[in-house]
């Protein structure tokens, strides 16, 4: 019991990490996906819906890129916290208002707090961890984004359950937030001030090669292909004929499915080789999106959630890990680069497909867009491995 409370305890460090990802992640960004269904009865309309998506997006981007830059590791623990603190803040606004300007400054500043908590957070775990090779450890703290998407979505199922109201899941949830937060906060800081050799490196062109950039492309098309689904998912499943309830279903096996799939595809990529991995995922991916625009079949409309929840995780790992490779011992500018490219994805496919959504009735067509785009990505890369000379 006492290693639990020892800050500099390996299983302490990653259990705090995780629960500073179910607050960045689940309680910042990934339950209002959850909750969508049922906000959609009474107060949000589709395209209020996808707005704010995309604001809490462009909010993580702002965040994510600024994390970045921020070297000094007592600078990223005060950073931490105040993440924290924004997630928690905003999450219970949401709870006892239906100011629609609040809405909007809520998402944003939650997703940027979002960042802080998660890719600060992430940042500390990776400092911290006290072990020769933090690959595999760090693949365990990455399987706490689908603990944080399975965990808020039962808080907030349970909630609904009793109360059929979403305001009071907010508040619920924005309690547990502050709960596991105290753990967190306390394990993810030091005993003491840490001196901090920041190392300096010059922007060198040539990281930049003809494969690094259709890397970057391929990564916006990544961005794209986890929004839609991660948006609006139990959505586009209960508006299927027959699939009506069955939407929250799939979005617990997205969690599910997302909590070892890190693990799993990096160790294929190991053996197989990054960009074929990559590759694979992403066509997994694609099939899974377009899956509801051709059956109301339950238990393909299932798999969908599973493909979903089985690759987004892992893709986001596969490429950062590769971009890390090709960085050449300079990584904040390639880093900094794949994360924007990622990060305008993430902005522009809420935007698009409430447009579309609006247009035909249906999430179809935005569907197909989507798939086309990371199908687009897929060839991208088959075309780009040419010009490789060695496996990656």
């Amino acid at each position: 019991m006492n290693r639990l409370f020892d800050r500099n305890d390996n299983l302490a460090i990653l259990i705090a990490g995780i629960f500073a990802v179910i607050i960045g992640l689940g309680i910042s960004r990934f339950v209002f996906t959850s909750l969508i269904p049922n906000m959609l009865e009474d107060f949000l309309d589709i395209t209020f819906a996808g707005i704010l998506a995309s604001l809490n997006f462009a909010g993580y981007l702002s965040g994510s890129i600024l994390s970045i830059f921020i070297k000094d590791i007592n600078q990223k623990v005060i950073l931490f916290r105040i993440g924290i603190f924004i997630c928690i803040i905003n999450t219970f606004v949401l709870g006892i208002t239906t100011n629609e300007t609040i809405w909007i400054i809520s998402r944003l500043l939650a997703g940027f707090g979002g960042a802080m908590a998660f890719v600060v957070g992430s940042a500390i775990v990776m400092t911290k961890l006290n072990m020769q090779s933090k690959t595999k450890a760090m693949g365990i703290h990455f399987s706490g984004i689908g603990f944080s998407i399975l965990t808020t979505d039962l808080i907030n199922r349970a909630v609904l359950h009793f109360s059929n109201s979403w305001q009071i899941s907010w508040i619920v949830l924005a309690v547990f937030g502050i709960v596991i937060s105290i753990y967190s906060m306390y394990i993810l800081s030091f005993d003491k001030k840490v001196d901090t050799k920041i190392v300096k490196h010059k922007f060198d062109k040539s990281i930049f090669t003809f494969f690094v950039v259709i890397l970057i492309i391929a990564y916006f098309t990544e961005g794209v292909g986890f929004v839609v689904q991660g948006t609006f998912l139990p959505d586009i499943i209960n508006t299927l004929p027959g699939l009506q309830g069955y939407g929250n279903l799939t979005w617990t096996l997205v969690g599910i499915a997302g909590i070892p799939s890190c693990i799993i595809w990096l160790r294929l990529a190991h053996k197989y080789g990054s960009v074929n991995i990559i590759i694979i995922a992403l066509s997994l991916q694609s099939v899974g999106i377009l899956i509801p625009t051709f059956t109301n079949n339950i238990y393909l409309n299932l798999l969908s959630g599973v493909l979903y929840g089985g690759t987004f995780v892992g893709l986001v790992g596969l490429f950062m890990t590769l971009g890390g490779h090709l960085a050449k011992g300079n990584p904040v500018v390639l880093m900094g680069a794949l994360t924007t490219s990622y990060g305008i994805g993430q902005v522009i496919a809420p935007l698009y497909s409430v447009y579309l959504i609006e247009k035909f009735g249906n999430y179809d067509y935005a569907l197909y867009l989507t798939a086309f785009i990371v199908v687009s990505g897929i060839v991208l890369l088959l075309f780009a491995k040419r010009f490789q000379t060695h496996k990656l």
